[in-house]
C-alpha cells in the first residue's frame, strides 16, 4: 500500500499515539479525543483514503474537532443587527455582568433584604416598570415566547381580533396565525389588507372573544390608500367592552430613537400611555442586550401570565437576567446611551465616520475578498423604507485567467491603464490620476477602470487578484459615492444596478 507517512505499513494505534509529533497533541487535548482522531486515520489509510501524513492527519483532525463552532467572526455585512451572525453585541457592563453572574453564586431566586426565597424577575422589574411606565413585568427566552405565553394564558379556546395587515411573518417561519393556533387561540381577522377601521373591531366583538390585540409592522409596510386604528382608540374600545388589549412591538426599544436622528420606532412606555394593558417586545434588538422576550403591563395580568407552567419552561437564566439588567441600567442614563450601548453607537455613526473606515479598508480590500451590504438596523425591526442612510462596501474576488473583455450593449472595459469603449464606438483614456470624490468631499487616488454590466460580473477573464467592489441597498444610502471612493469608478448609470435594492459596483483592478 502507498503509504504517506513513510511508515511502510499502517502503524497500531499505540505506535502512532507515541510519535513524536503526536505526544503534544496528547497533552493539550487528551488522550481520549487524540486517541479517536488516531482511529479514523487509520481506518481511512485502511479504505485508501490518506491526503496527508497520518501525524499531520491527526492533528488537522484533533484541532479541527476542538475548535469551537460558535466562533467569532467580522460583521462586514453591514447590518448591525443580524440574526445569523449573534443580532445585538453587548455593552462592556452586560459582558462584565454575565460573566460575575457565571463565576459566583448569585442572589438568583433569594430575597437578600427579606431572607426568603424571590422571583428571578425581581432582577429586571423593577427597571422595567420605571422604563416603560408599567404596573409589572416578567422575561422568557425570546419575544415568539412572549406572545405564545401571553395568547395562552389569556386566550385560550377563545377569540383574538386582530388586523389582517399586522398578520406579521418574521425569520425562521414564524407566523402569527401560526402561533395563535399553537398557544390554542381563534384568529379573528378583521379589516382587509390596506385598511382597518374602528368599526371593524367593534363588529368582530362577540362573547367568545377575550382580546384585542395590535402587532407592529416590524420588517414591512403598506404604504398608499392605507387605514390604521391608533392604539388609544383600540384601548378605547376594549376597555368599554371590559377586554383586555395587547401590542406586540416585535423589536422594542425604551428610547425614541428619532431623538439621535434614527427612523422613530414605536416604545413600550408610549403603547402602555396608550393605554395598553400587555406590550411584549425583544431584548436583543434594538434594545441592544441579550437574547429575552420582555412582557411589561397590568400587575393582575403579568400576575396571571407568571402562573402558567409553560412560564417556566419558557423561564431565561441568570447570565440573561445579568445582562439584561445591565444593559437596562445604561437606558437611565439617555444622554449617554450612543456611547455606551453598542447597538445605538453602530447605528448613530455619522455619515463621515463610515465613509473613513472605507478609506481605511481600501488597502486590505486590495488583498482579501469579503462580502456586505449598507448598514441597517436589521433583525426584523425596520421595513426597506427605514433604512439608514449610511453606505456599505463589499468586495468578491474576480475570477482569474488572462486578461480579457467583457461586452455589454457595445461597451468593453480592460483593466489596467487600457482603453474603454463607449456604445457610440469613441475611445477614451482610463481615467488614470483622476480624484476620488464621496458626497462631495474629494481624495486623491487614481481612478481604476471597471468592468461594467452582467456580462462584467461573469467575465472569466482578468487579473486574478482583481475585486469587484459592489454595494446593495434602498433609497439614498451613498452607494454611488462609496464605489466611487473606492474604485475611482462613477457608475451611476441604470445598467450597473439590479432590482428594487439596487446594487452599485465597480472592479477594482489591484496592482
Amino acid at each position: 500500500m502507498n503509504d504517506p507517512s513513510g511508515l511502510g505499513r499502517i502503524p497500531s494505534v499505540d505506535r502512532v499515539l507515541n510519535l513524536p509529533e503526536v505526544r503534544p497533541l496528547v497533552d493539550a487535548h487528551g488522550r481520549a479525543p487524540v486517541t479517536a482522531a488516531v482511529r479514523a486515520v487509520l481506518e481511512g489509510l485502511r479504505r485508501g483514503k490518506a491526503d496527508a501524513p497520518i501525524p499531520r492527519a491527526v492533528r488537522e483532525r484533533v484541532e479541527a474537532q476542538a475548535r469551537p463552532r460558535l466562533r467569532r467572526v467580522f460583521n462586514l455585512t453591514g447590518t448591525v443587527l443580524h440574526t445569523n451572525l449573534g443580532r445585538a453585541v453587548l455593552p462592556q457592563e452586560a459582558v462584565q455582568a454575565a460573566v460575575a453572574a457565571m463565576t459566583a453564586p448569585c442572589a438568583l431566586e433569594y430575597d437578600l433584604a427579606g431572607g426568603e426565597r424571590g422571583d428571578r424577575d425581581d432582577v429586571v422589574e423593577e427597571l422595567l416598570r420605571e422604563l416603560t411606565g408599567a404596573e409589572a413585568a416578567t422575561v422568557v427566552n425570546n419575544n415568539a415566547a412572549a406572545v405564545f405565553l401571553l395568547l395562552n394564558t389569556l386566550a385560550q379556546r377563545k377569540e383574538v381580533v386582530v388586523s389582517r395587515g399586522e398578520l406579521i411573518e418574521i425569520g425562521g417561519a414564524f407566523r402569527l396565525p401560526d402561533i395563535m393556533a399553537r398557544a390554542g387561540a381563534k384568529l379573528v381577522e378583521i379589516g382587509t389588507t390596506n385598511r382597518t377601521h374602528l368599526r371593524d373591531y367593534e363588529g368582530a366583538i362577540v362573547p367568545k372573544t377575550v382580546l384585542l390585540m395590535k402587532v407592529h409592522q416590524s420588517n414591512y409596510a403598506i404604504s398608499g390608500f392605507t387605514a390604521s386604528v391608533a392604539e388609544g382608540e383600540i384601548a378605547a374600545l376594549a376597555h368599554a367592552r371590559s377586554l383586555p388589549f395587547a401590542v406586540d412591538l416585535g423589536s422594542g426599544t425604551l428610547v425614541d430613537l428619532s431623538r439621535y436622528g434614527l427612523p422613530k420606532e414605536p416604545t413600550p412606555a408610549q403603547s402602555i400611555a396608550a393605554g395598553a394593558d400587555l406590550v411584549t417586545f425583544s431584548g436583543d434588538k434594538l434594545l441592544g442586550g441579550p437574547q429575552a422576550g420582555i412582557l411589561v403591563g397590568k400587575a393582575e395580568l403579568i400576575r396571571r401570565i407568571k402562573k402558567n407552567p409553560l412560564k417556566r419552561a419558557l423561564r431565561v437564566g441568570k447570565i440573561t437576567l445579568a445582562a439584561l439588567e445591565a444593559v437596562l441600567r445604561l437606558y437611565r442614563d439617555p444622554e449617554r446611551l450612543p456611547q455606551r450601548l453598542t447597538t445605538l453607537r453602530l447605528l448613530t455613526r455619522t455619515r463621515e465616520e463610515i465613509m473613513a473606515q472605507a478609506q481605511r479598508l481600501r488597502e486590505p480590500l486590495r488583498r482579501a475578498a469579503g462580502r456586505g451590504v449598507p448598514r441597517r438596523g436589521g433583525g426584523g425591526h425596520e421595513p426597506d423604507r427605514q433604512r439608514l442612510p449610511a453606505g456599505g462596501a463589499a468586495s468578491q474576488r474576480r475570477p482569474g485567467g488572462a486578461a480579457g473583455r467583457a461586452k455589454r450593449h457595445g461597451k468593453e472595459a480592460r483593466c489596467g491603464n487600457e482603453t474603454q469603449t463607449s456604445r457610440g464606438g469613441a475611445a477614451r483614456p482610463a481615467g488614470a490620476g483622476a480624484r476620488l470624490r464621496a458626497r462631495g468631499r474629494a481624495a486623491s487616488g487614481p481612478a481604476l477602470p471597471c468592468r461594467r454590466g452582467r456580462a462584467g460580473l461573469r467575465a472569466a477573464a482578468g487579473n486574478p487578484s482583481d475585486m469587484l467592489i459592489g454595494t446593495a441597498g434602498h433609497i439614498d444610502h451613498g452607494k454611488t459615492s462609496l464605489v466611487k471612493a473606492l474604485t475611482g469608478v462613477d457608475n451611476r448609470s441604470a445598467e450597473g444596478r439590479e432590482g428594487p435594492g439596487h446594487l452599485d459596483r465597480a472592479w477594482l483592478c489591484v496592482p
